[in-house]
């Protein structure tokens, strides 16, 4: 094939199938980070569940990064468009059920079932339907390029996911500002209900590569599961890394209260997506600076960095302090994230390749699970207690200097040699 051949198939290679899904995924990262930029607030001051609605929202972004383990044979059964159109089903009615809550229609009815038990099985309705996106999305996108299109494909995809997380909070600041901050999540009910209209009418189940292995069953990952549990240095590895995303998530659970309260910033949703712009523009440039530095180190320095912009909000309390910390933070996040998935894969046996990254997001649901209730302690004890708000965040500059160090005795102790050389 000839360069100019080349060049016209990078223009032109992506089915229609491709450009839909991509743009569901915008969306659906839109209504996800719209909700999630207010969720903790909403649960713990409009619902009035104080401590236990921070616990719940961990436990929420815990099981809408757990469960995505256990729904690819489902989507490989079932089908992408089946799984889709299942999927914003779901979001629809788990995004409305969770508003409902704070509507006025809604009151009565939720008071009657106790707004606790309702408020978890809302959320939990919704990470089911969460679970299925993820197969979706990026097993269209590996069915719809091809070797010479894949990674520009993966571009496309990794920069709108950005760009939806970027955007949701923005539109969900303009819905909490002019009608309350419950009727975001109807925003997101209906941006979802789009996105299953969208699918019904527009995507197209994508052609698959004549395989000779079997499908998995869910037996069958649950099995690997297991082994996978077993390995030890990959589960302590995965533990550590945890570390980054207990940080990570702070910019939706706790974040908020301090900008509101601290820096009487009321507009706190746009500090939020600091991290979304900073990554979009800096992945890029960022990676190809650590391309030559060792995947460990690459993560270790990632950690030290996105710790130090959280050492920077601490002792500096201003709005342009904050700003310019979780922009440092997302530098840290733009030098160890392309490594994180490189290392797992060279950690994976070469025939479980598949069971170990599905792995990967293991560290972001027990960041979530730990950092919702973490997020909880610290603003009542260090913001609303004592008033002493910087040690919040001192706090998890210390988690982020721990698996720093961690990190690197990993590497120096436990590391396989082949991972490291």
């Amino acid at each position: 094939m000839s360069a100019a051949d080349r060049v016209h198939d990078l223009r032109t290679g992506f089915t229609g199938s491709f450009w839909v899904a991509n743009i569901l995924e915008l969306f659906e990262r839109l209504a996800f980070y719209g909700s999630k930029a207010i969720l903790a607030v909403y649960l713990v001051e409009k619902l009035g569940l104080g401590l236990t609605g921070s616990t719940l929202v961990g436990l929420y972004g815990f099981a809408v990064f757990f469960l995505p383990t256990f729904a690819g044979p489902l989507v490989d059964r079932y089908g992408f468009r089946r799984s889709l159109i299942a999927c914003f089903s779901i979001f629809s009615l788990g995004y409305f059920a969770i508003g409902l809550a704070g509507l006025p229609m809604g009151r009565m009815f939720v008071a009657s079932v106790g707004v606790t038990p309702y408020i978890i099985g809302a959320l939990l309705l919704t990470a089911i339907g969460g679970s299925l996106i993820k197969p979706c999305i990026v097993g269209t996108v590996a069915r719809t390029t091809t070797s010479e299109t894949k990674s520009l494909g993966y571009s496309i995809y990794y920069t709108l996911v950005n760009l939806g997380g970027a955007l949701g909070p923005v539109l969900g600041l303009q819905v909490r500002e002019g009608l309350g901050i419950e009727y975001v999540l109807v925003m997101s009910a209906m941006t979802s209900l789009l996105n299953l209209l969208g699918t019904i009418l527009f995507f197209r189940e994508p052609e698959q590569t004549a395989s000779t292995e079997a499908p998995r069953t869910l037996a069958q990952v649950i099995k690997d599961m297991g082994l996978v549990f077993t390995n030890v240095r990959f589960m302590g590895f995965l533990v550590i890394f945890s570390g980054f995303w207990i940080m990570f998530w702070q910019i939706f659970y706790g974040l908020p209260f301090y900008v509101r309260d601290v820096l009487h910033y009321p507009r706190f949703e746009l500090i939020e997506t600091v991290d979304a712009w900073a990554i979009i523009l800096l992945t890029v440039p960022v990676t190809a600076l650590m391309k030559k530095v060792r995947p460990i180190l690459a993560m270790a320095s990632g950690f030290a960095m996105a710790s130090f912009g959280w050492l920077l909000i601490g002792a500096v309390p201003t709005l342009s302090a904050t700003v310019a910390g979780i922009a440092i933070f997302a530098v840290g996040e733009a030098m160890q994230a392309p490594r994180f998935y490189e290392y797992v894969a060279d950690l994976a046996p070469k025939d479980q390749v598949g069971t170990y990254m599905g792995f990967a997001f293991l560290p972001v649901a027990i960041g979530a699970l730990v950092a919702g209730y973490l997020s909880g302690f610290l603003v009542e004890h260090f913001l609303k207690q004592s008033h002493r708000p910087g040690l919040m965040w001192f706090t998890l500059a210390a988690i982020g200097g721990v698996s720093t160090l961690l990190m690197l005795l990993y590497d120096r102790f436990v590391a396989p040699h082949k991972a490291a050389a």
